[in-house]
């Protein structure tokens, strides 16, 4: 069992965005991030923005941010689908400062709360990118 991997696939809606065994993945989840094992309980979860960490071994391989969707692990597999997904290392900090002044100025000027949530889930994003960056440069 000791070389038992986890299937692990992250789809976004423009493409499968990796799909390989790994030795686990830690999923910022909804109600707080979870790792995910060979052998983990059937469990179906929220996922919220945040960095998918991929581990080969005990090292990260791979970070990949997610904007929210939802996991679907068994024992056997980890299958995240995310509304977007970019690696860490791609994002542009300078698109997602931009992105952020461009949704508190929608928020500021929102004359409905529908508009306003929606300008708040991109504020949420667009910090989440900022933040995933300024960790992974530590």
């Amino acid at each position: 069992m000791a070389d038992s991997k986890v299937a692990f696939e992250l789809v976004s809606p423009e493409r499968l965005v990796v799909s390989m065994p790994v030795d686990m993945v830690v999923v910022p989840g909804g109600e707080g991030d979870f790792g995910v094992l060979p052998g983990h309980a059937p469990l179906i979860a929220s996922v919220r923005p945040g960095v998918i960490e991929v581990y080969e071994g005990r090292e990260v391989s791979d970070r990949i941010f997610v904007a929210g969707g939802f996991a679907e692990v068994t024992g056997e597999r980890c299958t995240v689908l995310a509304e977007s997904a970019v690696r860490v290392a791609d994002i542009d900090v300078g698109d997602a400062e931009s992105d952020l002044r461009t949704a508190e100025s929608d928020f500021a000027s929102a004359s409905s709360d529908s508009d306003r949530a929606d300008a708040e889930r991109r504020m949420g994003v667009a910090q989440g990118k900022i933040d995933a960056v300024r960790r992974s440069s530590h």
